[in-house]
């Protein structure tokens, strides 16, 4: 399937990939679990999450916080507050040193807490999906401050296609597990 452009579509895309992602991790063994994980001998992973994220908890944490960067910033601009998606001094070029800035801020935080963090968030983010019309969400213009994206983009971005690389990040892990 291609990436969404309706509400129906992406709340699917969304929840399924969600489930599938959970799925995944529960299936994880205790030696896929406990293995640091290490792409540094495949040169086909050059970005820089490879060699960031050690463990699931990293891969976590990083979805929640990108869901804690959306539901922020859609309720500051909804109350008024002119507000860009990432918080200063990060733009679209340097956002990977706010990811850094992420990662070192829940590297005391434990797998369960960080699977109830993004279960709550998960759950944040699609009621609050729910309180958008399908032109809301993807009509380009609804809203000033997505400037020339649709709001539904920000959504499939921050969920369903967000779930979808850690999915491929896991079984990359699990094949290197073997």
């Amino acid at each position: 399937m291609g990436r969404p452009t309706t509400k129906a579509d992406f709340i699917n895309a969304a929840n399924t990939n969600y489930e599938e992602m959970n799925k995944l991790i529960s299936s994880l063994t205790e030696k896929e679990l406990s293995t640091p994980f290490d792409f540094s001998n495949e040169a086909s992973k050059k970005e820089a999450h490879w060699k960031r994220d050690k463990n699931l908890r990293d891969i976590l944490v990083h979805l929640y916080e990108w869901h804690q960067l959306m539901l922020h910033w859609i309720s500051k601009n909804q109350a008024g507050e002119n507000q860009s998606f990432l918080p200063k001094p990060y733009n679209w070029k340097n956002y990977g040193e706010l990811n850094m800035v992420f990662w070192k801020k829940h590297q005391d935080t434990s797998l369960e807490e960080a699977k109830e963090m993004l279960a709550q968030s998960h759950k944040e983010v699609m009621e609050l999906a729910e309180t958008f019309s399908n032109e809301e969400l993807f009509s380009k213009g609804i809203f000033p401050w997505t400037g020339g994206s649709t709001l539904g983009s920000y959504f499939v971005s921050n969920t369903g296609s967000h779930y979808n690389w850690a999915i491929k990040k896991l079984k990359a892990h699990r094949k290197n597990c073997k």
